[in-house]
């Protein structure tokens, strides 16, 4: 078992963060404060290709593998936990719809901008009623001729008020349950009837924008279902076990960011006549909060690897997001305790890794749901 990071996987990782030390963190609580949507740093880093990190070349991406793409998110979520969900909405959920499951025509049309980073995507899954219930969501799609016709709305949607497209789950057959859900693509710009109703103003997660999403008789050709009628439901399990891997990357990113600005406070302020850092308490609080770090790392990659090799990676992805979910939490807030009183104000970014790693337990799986997927997966190991 080799645990060394390859040559290319070094080179990406000192690039981006290069890239997050210089261009990102200097503007971090700038975004956190306005809660824009930093358009100029997404030009950025699709200059660079990360953008559409784990897509072949021929669609416009950089050919990376999945080490290198949770790498690469790990280090941009280090320096902005919106940035990083900017990004893996729109490669890990959006683009990988396309990917996984368009036709070749599909992947050219609409996977290509994105992974070039010409235009931004968006998943629309989750419905007021149907967050971890998704066969509950009432959207849906019914034929007319050779068009289908959108009905219904979506919230919570990432990157859903700028993107140029959407992979959106409609009901084709309300009666089939999770079998009649289908997937389709939607150009927000070029559909009449797609209506941004607003954004939500979130705890953290800032300069990413979250949209509520109406339908309203929107026509698409029907040529823009991906795969077949039925097959929406899978699509969005298969789509989200790997962007779990991804979230996981976000937040041990932001975990390392809570921890490296923890340490660095606790070598320079000073109690008693000695840095606090000094203090037995605070060395077993950086000791376990880079342990704990490490140990999500080493999840994130076991699942990665499985992802890459073609073994069922359910339970890894779960079981990484899960514990890089929680661990950034417990890390961030360690982080705060550390600072003691300043930790609780917005001078420093200690409380805003705090509100970025919260979000982790919930989108994607919550923390509830991904213990029983665990589970399912142990009891059918038996």
């Amino acid at each position: 078992m080799d645990f060394a990071l390859s040559a290319e996987q070094q080179q990406i990782r000192d690039m981006v963060s290069e890239f997050v030390d210089e261009e990102v963190v200097p503007v971090a609580d700038e975004i956190d404060h306005e809660d824009e949507y930093p358009a100029d740093l997404v030009s950025e880093m699709a200059e660079l290709g990360l953008m559409g990190m784990p897509f072949p070349e021929e669609y416009g991406g950089s050919g990376l593998d999945y080490h290198s793409y949770a790498i690469g998110l790990e280090e941009i979520s280090r320096g902005s936990g919106g940035l990083g969900t900017i990004v893996a909405a729109h490669t890990s959920l959006a683009g990988n719809m396309l990917y996984e499951f368009g036709d070749e025509s599909q992947k050219e049309e609409y996977l290509t901008p994105l992974a070039a980073g010409e235009e931004i995507g968006a998943f629309a899954l989750s419905e007021a009623g149907a967050g971890s219930d998704v066969p509950a969501m009432e959207t849906t799609a019914e034929k007319d001729g050779n068009e289908y016709v959108i009905n219904g709305g979506k919230l919570w949607i990432s990157n859903g008020s700028v993107a140029d497209t959407v992979t959106v789950f409609a009901k084709t057959d309300p009666e089939a349950g999770n079998k009649g859900i289908s997937s389709f693509v939607v150009k927000p710009e070029a559909d009449d009837g797609f209506i941004v109703e607003g954004t939500e103003e979130k705890l953290g997660d800032k300069g990413c924008p979250t949209a509520e999403l109406r339908f309203d008789d929107l026509r698409i050709p029907e040529d823009r279902l991906l795969g077949e009628e039925g097959e929406g439901f899978v699509h969005a399990l298969k789509t989200l076990n790997g962007g779990r891997i991804t979230i996981a990357a976000r937040g041990v990113g932001i975990a390392r960011a809570a921890f490296e600005e923890a340490r660095d406070y606790a070598n320079e302020r000073e109690q008693f006549g000695q840095p606090i850092g000094e203090f037995q308490s605070i060395k077993h609080k950086l000791a376990d909060m880079d342990t704990k770090i490490q140990a999500a790392k080493m999840l994130m990659h076991k699942a990665a690897d499985k992802k890459i090799r073609g073994e069922n990676y359910i339970k890894d992805a779960s079981q990484a997001k899960l514990y890089a979910s929680e661990v950034s939490r417990e890390v961030a807030n360690e982080g705060i305790q550390i600072h003691g009183g300043y930790g609780y104000t917005k001078d420093f970014p200690a409380q805003r890794f705090y509100r970025d790693a919260k979000l982790n337990e919930i989108y994607e799986g919550t923390s509830e749901v991904l213990r029983n997927t665990i589970g399912d997966q142990l009891l059918e190991e038996a």
